[in-house]
């Protein structure tokens, strides 16, 4: 088959055709989520190669992660396009240096440190500058965007400030750790993982004869997730390119999510103007999810800053599933055990729970779910903690399948998934159920189980396949953390889930502080978290539940929905959570029946959500104390509290009033905890006369029917952080 009827033969959508079809030269795929990019740059390289126009060696195809670059040689393998080579940025780069290195310079080039931590403890020591382990994470991280942006020791104050980046220590004290950290890595004959970039470009940009080496092997280049490129990845690349242009990119600037290292999307932004006879291709058909998730995906961009070049309108060509849910909770226990419950019943339904995820903002938010899936007796692992190929189980089942391939014994099984299962039993794994619960010997299983699957995928894939075929494919697995899929529900930070789909996503934690994230203070960084939340959003085929706890703690200080809920949420749609979230106590007492506002002696009103007696004019109004819940759904009221406030601060402007003369803080709160539904529940609200009601009446009972009638959803103001503390606020 030639080069053409392969790309003819593979069932590509027109768009993705394009792409594939696009003769040698600059090309820029703009591929929104789930779009099928990896499946389009893969047949593009396979067609070029089978048609005969570029040999297999002139390309180079690089991304960002291994697991990624893993997936791009199996799929150029089965397009017969295997000796094309797929590497990440520092794959390929340390290749390349270690090659040249003892020409250009001499001897063994430096070694290669995987933390930073150990040099940076010995520059702030001649610094006389204690760190804490905290700070010296951050200062690396500093350090790493610095040599990202290309940014050196002296010019670190200024770049940082430019950036507005806020180092712990201060800039000053951070060019210092800087400079002294380079001096040290140097004198021990080290380098960092930024270095491999910088060395390498160096080696290209300094030595002609590299440089005519390196161009003359590698003539055609592919970049993955370009939207992710840093100013130092940009300069590797055009010391690779040379000033030519067969360069294929592909990303989507909806899924930049990597700034704070140093990642701009202007480089795909800004790819048609640096090659102005670049031909653009925008695949806009979503493969994965279906058109409910597809279309929450699309109202989450629609909120975004973003100029329409960047913005990919995303078409669902999946058949339809349930809507998506979302569901408010008492606290984050609740909303644990509310997510492992619904776990719980898709397993039971049939979904794998390999199929499942449950994605937070930050690591520290898994420990409540590894404990409410463990209740469960749902298997989960954690990702990002310890390496696949590190566990002592994985290790020991490498070494018997290298004993037994070496071994050649005649007596073996006669298939390569048989062989595979009968090393595998004798480290103590056996195929069928794994243990009950999530314990460490349902994860020992499962790890062990996953060695069998590939085994089952490679037989599948190569019916010759033989044992020693399958222990080499698992050294280079390992070699680049190409890891197997393991049986159990994924636990993952929104970062670490870039690249990944499941059947069935659970995000969760999605409060304002953490969704976006509290030190996310400007709004390119707001944005930035806006993206994020896009990219969760998008890992989900087919179920996809939001959730979001009223407080860290039972009883413990109140939290506010994401902004990025507005829009999004219908009243209608709480699911669970209006139950979860309010708490149960004594009978309301509303305001107007238990005589406020008259005279009198003492008032003996109960609050209705702890019973205590209350006193203070905000509370009476409310009928419970302001730290108190509703007896409503806390996410509705305080959902139209966000709409009262919004319509309040318009009218405000209108009329070039403060806002409180228009209807006190108060007020709001009790309208929104009240609900009423014609004149007489208004102005039995206190605060609000015959003169309010004939002035603003119409607006507020219209604004809390449409809140009620039709599910509207959170306002601006809630996105904005409107809703202040109302504790002792007046009338």
């Amino acid at each position: 088959m030639t080069g053409s009827e392969l790309a003819l033969a593979l069932p590509l959508d027109p768009e993705q055709q394009e792409a594939v079809l696009a003769p040698l030269g600059p090309v820029c795929v703009l591929a929104g989520a789930g779009t099928g990019k990896t499946r389009a740059i893969t047949a593009r390289i396979a067609h070029q190669v089978r048609s005969g126009t570029a040999p297999p060696g002139t390309f180079l195809a690089v991304t960002f992660t291994t697991r990624a670059a893993g997936e791009m040689r199996g799929r150029l393998r089965r397009l017969g396009a295997g000796d094309v080579q797929a590497r990440t940025f520092h794959s390929a780069a340390l290749r390349q240096l270690t090659y040249f290195w003892p020409q250009v310079v001499g001897g063994e080039p430096p070694r290669v440190v995987e933390s930073k931590a150990a040099l940076l403890m010995r520059a702030a020591a001649g610094a006389r500058l204690p760190l804490a382990p905290a700070e010296i994470r951050d200062v690396a991280s500093e350090i790493e965007w610095a040599k990202a942006t290309l940014t050196g020791p002296g010019d670190y104050a200024a770049a940082a400030a430019a950036a507005g980046r806020t180092p712990t220590r201060g800039p000053a004290v951070l060019a210092d750790l800087f400079t002294r950290y380079e001096t040290v890595k140097r004198a021990a004959g080290a380098c960092d993982f930024e270095d491999i970039l910088l060395l390498t470009c160096a080696v290209l940009e300094e030595n002609p004869e590299v440089a005519r080496q390196v161009r003359g092997r590698y003539r055609n280049f592919v970049v993955d997730e370009y939207q992710d490129v840093t100013p130092l990845q940009q300069r590797l690349l055009d010391a690779w390119l040379g000033g030519r242009e067969s360069l294929c990119v592909v990303g989507d600037a909806a899924q930049t999510i990597y700034s704070f290292t140093g990642a701009s999307h202007r480089f795909l932004l800004g790819f048609p103007a640096r090659f102005p006879d670049a031909v653009v291709v925008r695949l806009v058909r979503s493969y994965r999810s279906t058109p409910e998730v597809v279309a929450l995906a699309n109202r989450v961009l629609a909120g975004a800053a973003m100029a329409a070049p960047a913005r990919l309108r995303l078409a669902a060509q999946c058949p339809s599933g349930p809507a998506p849910a979302f569901t408010g909770c008492a606290d984050e226990p609740a909303e644990a055990a509310t997510v492992a419950r619904g776990i719980r019943r898709l397993v039971d339904a049939g979904t794998p729970a390999r199929e499942i995820a449950v994605l937070f903002r930050t690591n520290a938010q898994s420990a409540v779910f590894e404990s409410a899936l463990t209740a469960q007796r749902v298997p989960f692992l954690v990702r990002g903690a310890a390496r696949f190929f590190e566990r002592p189980e994985v290790r020991e089942a490498l070494v018997a399948l290298r004993r037994a391939a070496k071994s050649g014994d005649a007596d073996r099984p006669a298939g390569l998934a048989e062989q595979v299962a009968d090393v595998l039993g004798a480290v103590g794994w056996q195929a069928g159920e794994p243990p009950a619960g999530a314990g460490a010997e349902t994860e020992r299983w499962q790890h062990l189980a996953a060695l069998a699957a590939l085994a089952e995928e490679m037989a599948a894939a190569s019916p010759e396949a033989g044992l020693e075929q399958f222990v080499a494919d698992l050294a280079v697995r390992a070699a680049e953390q190409h890891v197997p899929t393991v049986d159990g529900v994924t636990l993952a930070s929104l970062h670490a889930a870039k690249g990944l789909e499941w059947d069935a996503v659970f995000l969760v934690g999605l409060t304002d502080g953490m969704v976006p994230i509290a030190y996310a203070t400007n709004a390119a960084e707001v944005e930035e978290e806006r993206r994020l939340f896009y990219v969760g959003v998008t890992r989900a085929r087919r179920h996809l539940t939001l959730t979001w706890a009223g407080a860290r703690a039972p009883g413990g200080r109140r939290l506010r929905p994401s902004r990025f809920l507005t829009d999004l949420v219908p009243i209608s749609e709480r699911g669970d959570g209006g139950r979860d979230a309010r708490r149960t106590g004594g009978a309301r007492s509303g305001a107007a029946g238990s005589g406020v506002g008259g005279s009198g002696g003492a008032i003996d009103v109960r609050c209705a959500g702890c019973g205590r007696r209350l006193s203070g004019a905000l509370a009476l109004r409310l009928g419970r104390c302001a730290g108190c819940p509703p007896s409503t759904d806390w996410g509705e009221a305080e959902l139209l509290l966000a709409r009262l406030q919004r319509w309040r601060a318009e009218r405000a402007r209108e009329l070039s009033q403060p806002a409180f003369c228009i209807l006190s803080d108060a007020a709001l709160l009790a309208i929104s905890d009240r609900r009423p539904q014609d004149a007489a529940g208004l102005v039995a609200v206190p605060g609000i006369g015959q003169a309010k009601l004939d002035r603003f009446g119409a607006d507020v009972l219209g604004i809390v029917a449409g809140a009620i009638g039709s599910g509207a959803i959170a306002s601006e103001a809630i996105a904005s952080g409107a809703i202040a503390s109302e504790a002792g606020a007046g009338a």
